[in-house]
C-alpha cells in the first residue's frame, strides 16, 4: 500500500496540468495579436527581399580503366582501401578525387574568363565579371556596403592578371563565391558524377554548367594521355629527323647514280653501293619510326577516358528557390513558440514544466 501511495503521489507530481497552461496563455493572448502580425510582416519583407536562384545538374559516368583482368576487381576494392594491384588501383586521379580537383584554386581560376551572357540581354562578359558587378544583393546587404564604403576604404587592383599562386582579395572572394555555385559529387558505389550550378539567371546556370563538365573532361583527358602525348611527341621527332635523314641519302644516291651513270669504274660502283646501303639502312629506320608513331598514336587514343554523359545541362524553367512561402512559415512557427515560452515563463508555468522535466 506505501508502494502504490508513493507510486501515485509521483505521478499526480509528474503529470502536466495543461489547463493551467491553456489559462496562462489566454491570459495573455493579445501579444500574440501584436508580435505575430509584426513577425508576418518581417518575414515577408526579408523573404521578398531575397533574390530568386536557379539550379542546373549534369551527371556523368567516367570510363575506368581496365589493363588486366583484376583491374575491375581493383576499383570495387579501392572504394573499401583494399589495393589488389593492377592499373585501376594505381591511377592517381579516381573518380573520388573529381571533387577535390575541382574545389582547387587552380580549377576555380579557370573558370573566371568563361564567356556567359544573361537571358534577359544580349551582354557576353566573362564569368569573374559577371559574380563581380551583376549579382543581385538583398536590400540590406546594398545597405551594409555602401556604410562600409563610406567608413572604410575601396580597395584599387592594378593588376587583375589572375595569378594562382597569389590571388588579390577581390579575386579570392570571387573563388569562394564560385565554390559554393560549383558543387561536384561522386557515388562512391556508381562512380557517377554530379555536377550541381547554382545561380541567378537560368542560362548561366546552364551555360556554367555545360562548361565546368567540358573543363573536368578536359583535364581529365590531358592527365590521363600525358605521359602517351609526350612519347608520341618524342616520337613524332624521331620520325621527322629519320625522315628527313632517309631524304637525303635517297637524293645523293639518285644524284650520284645520274652522274656515273655511263661509268663502270670499281670505285664508282662501290660508291654506289655504300650509297644505297646507307638509303635502305636510312629506310629502315624510318620505316620503324613511322610504325612506332603509329603505335603511341593508338597509346594516346587507347588512353583517352571516355565520358557518358547520363544528363546534360538545360536551362531550368522553374527556380530552385528561395521557397518563401515556408520561410515565412517557419519563421512564424518560431516566433508563436518563443512567446508562448515567453507568456509561461511570465505566468511562473515555465518553471513547474522544467522541474517536473
Amino acid at each position: 500500500m506505501d508502494e502504490n501511495n508513493k507510486m501515485n503521489q509521483v505521478e499526480e507530481e509528474s503529470s502536466i496540468d495543461y489547463a493551467a497552461l491553456w489559462a496562462a496563455v489566454k491570459r495573455r493572448k493579445h501579444l500574440y495579436v501584436i508580435v505575430l502580425p509584426v513577425a508576418f510582416v518581417l518575414a515577408c519583407i526579408y523573404a521578398l527581399g531575397l533574390p530568386n536562384y536557379y539550379n542546373v545538374q549534369v551527371k556523368l559516368s567516367p570510363e575506368l580503366s581496365s589493363k588486366s583482368s583484376t583491374s575491375s576487381l581493383s576499383a570495387l576494392a579501392s572504394q573499401f582501401g583494399v589495393n589488389l594491384g593492377g592499373r585501376a588501383a594505381t591511377e592517381a586521379l579516381f573518380p573520388t578525387l573529381y571533387p577535390d580537383l575541382m574545389n582547387s584554386v587552380d580549377f576555380k581560376t579557370s573558370l573566371f574568363p568563361v564567356k556567359v551572357k544573361r537571358e534577359e540581354d544580349k551582354k557576353v562578359m566573362t564569368y569573374y565579371d559577371y559574380l563581380l558587378n551583376e549579382q543581385k544583393t538583398p536590400w540590406w546587404s546594398g545597405a551594409v556596403k555602401g556604410l562600409m564604403s563610406i567608413f572604410g576604404s575601396k580597395e584599387k587592383e592594378k593588376n587583375l592578371k589572375v595569378d594562382p599562386f597569389r590571388l588579390t582579395k577581390t579575386q579570392t572572394a570571387i573563388a569562394q563565391v564560385i565554390d559554393k555555385k560549383v558543387v561536384c559529387d561522386v557515388d562512391k558505389k556508381t562512380m557517377v558524377i554530379t555536377i550541381d550550378v547554382t545561380d541567378q539567371d537560368p542560362l548561366i546556370a546552364a551555360t556554367m554548367a555545360d562548361s565546368v563538365k567540358v573543363r573536368l573532361q578536359d583535364f581529365i583527358t590531358e592527365y590521363r594521355t600525358k605521359k602517351a602525348r609526350h612519347d608520341l611527341a618524342y616520337t613524332q621527332k624521331l620520325y621527322k629527323e629519320a625522315k628527313e635523314r632517309y631524304t637525303r641519302a635517297r637524293q645523293n644516291y639518285a644524284s650520284f647514280s645520274d652522274a656515273n651513270q655511263d661509268l663502270i669504274l670499281e670505285s664508282v660502283r662501290s660508291k654506289q653501293t655504300d650509297l644505297e646501303n646507307e638509303m635502305q639502312l636510312q629506310f629502315n629506320a624510318y620505316n620503324t619510326l613511322a610504325q612506332q608513331m603509329q603505335m603511341a598514336e593508338a597509346k594516346v587514343q587507347e588512353d583517352t577516358p571516355a565520358f557518358t554523359t547520363l544528363q546534360s545541362a538545360t536551362v531550368p524553367v522553374k527556380k530552385a528557390g528561395p521557397v518563401r512561402s515556408k520561410m515565412v512559415l517557419m519563421f512564424l512557427f518560431l516566433v508563436f513558440i518563443g512567446t508562448t515560452a515567453y507568456i509561461l515563463y511570465k505566468e511562473g508555468e515555465l518553471k513547474k514544466l522544467i522541474g517536473m522535466g
